[in-house]
Parts: structure tokens; C-alpha cells; sequence
């Protein structure tokens, strides 16, 4: 339960957006607040360590265990039930985007700042929910921790159901790599139909 994405979700869920499918509205919503809340969320719901491990106070939230993202402790923090679906957007939601969207890059960067520094690695590889968040990665691509940044497209947690079975094909079972530098080799990628 202690995970970025469902982090995100839940303030997805209090800003009035559906869980897994309205979280881009929260990225897109955050260049129009302020991060007022940063350190209400620091204080309370999440315990960021330098090395970017974290860990959630999971008494503010129902996810793990409930029908909803958040409770009524939650509510009580930020001073009020979520949104209600459909209604007027406040500064509130605004600066609440602002801020969850600032506490994740701050995670994100001091995860990969200690990927880099433990496997001295110049080249990553990003999948799971998080990697779509692409102001996440503008700030990380900004940062030049790492000479290359792919993101697969099946970015969603589904990726990581690609990267085990990769891992079992080329790791558990020794079978050869071939990497092409000239093209795109995975034949759709951008998934466009192609045209002669």
C-alpha cells in the first residue's frame, strides 16, 4: 500500500477525478496552484528518507482496505469532504494538485538520484503508473542524471508485468539480446497504423 501511484490517486480522488483514469487532470491542474499543502502532507501522510524511500501513514487512507481512496481523517486535514464529481474547480483543488504533484517529484528524483549513485548506470528504463506522468519526467530529463531516459510504452502498472517476463527471457533463461540503435524495433511503439 505504501506506493507513489496510489498516493497520487488518492488526491485524484479527493479533487473529485476517477481513480485511475483522472490523475493527468491532477498534473494538468498543478501549473495553476501553489504547493500550499506540501508540508501538511510531509508532517502527516508520508515519510520521505533521502535515498527517496518512503513510507505512508496509512491511517488517513481507505484503499488498502475501504471502497474509497481517502477518509474522513484525510478530509479533516484538508479541511473538508472531495469534490464532488462534475463541480466547479476551487484554488483549493489547484493548490492540492500543486502540491501532491511537487511531493512527487521530489520522490521520484531522489529514487533515481539513488539508482544512479548504487548501479552507475548512464541508462533508464521507467515503467509502472508513475512513469506517465511526463512533468515527473521533463524535471527528471532536466536533472541529466542519466544520459538516456526510455519509457516503455506500456508505461502503466501492466509494465511491469513486461519487464518480469523480459527479465525471466534474457536473465533466468540466458537468451541474447539484440538491441538496434538504427530504428524503432519494436514495430509500433507509437501504436499509428503505418502507411506506404
Amino acid at each position: 500500500p505504501h506506493s507513489i501511484g496510489l498516493l497520487y490517486s488518492a488526491f485524484t480522488y479527493y479533487a473529485g477525478f476517477k481513480v485511475n483514469s483522472g490523475e493527468y487532470k491532477i498534473m494538468g491542474l498543478a501549473p495553476y496552484g501553489e504547493p500550499r499543502y506540501v508540508n501538511i502532507i510531509k508532517d502527516n501522510l508520508i515519510l520521505i528518507a533521502e535515498d527517496g524511500s518512503f513510507q505512508l501513514d496509512m491511517s488517513y487512507f481507505d484503499y488498502a482496505t475501504g471502497l474509497t481512496m481517502t477518509n474522513k481523517k484525510f478530509h479533516r486535514l484538508f479541511g473538508g469532504p472531495p469534490r464532488k464529481p462534475e463541480t466547479d474547480l476551487t484554488q483549493r483543488e489547484m493548490d492540492l494538485a500543486a502540491s501532491i504533484q511537487n511531493i512527487t517529484e521530489e520522490i521520484v528524483i531522489k529514487l533515481i538520484r539513488g539508482i544512479a549513485k548504487k548501479t552507475s548506470e548512464r541508462n533508464l528504463c521507467l515503467a509502472g503508473g508513475v512513469a506517465l506522468n511526463c512533468v515527473v519526467n521533463g524535471v527528471l530529463l532536466r536533472e541529466k542524471i542519466f544520459d538516456n531516459i526510455w519509457i516503455q510504452p506500456a508505461a502503466g502498472d501492466a509494465g511491469g508485468a513486461l519487464g518480469a517476463a523480459l527479465s525471466a527471457w534474457y536473465l533466468h533463461h540466458n537468451n541474447d539480446r539484440a538491441v538496434s540503435t538504427e530504428s524503432d524495433t519494436m514495430k509500433g511503439a507509437y501504436l499509428g497504423p503505418e502507411f506506404k
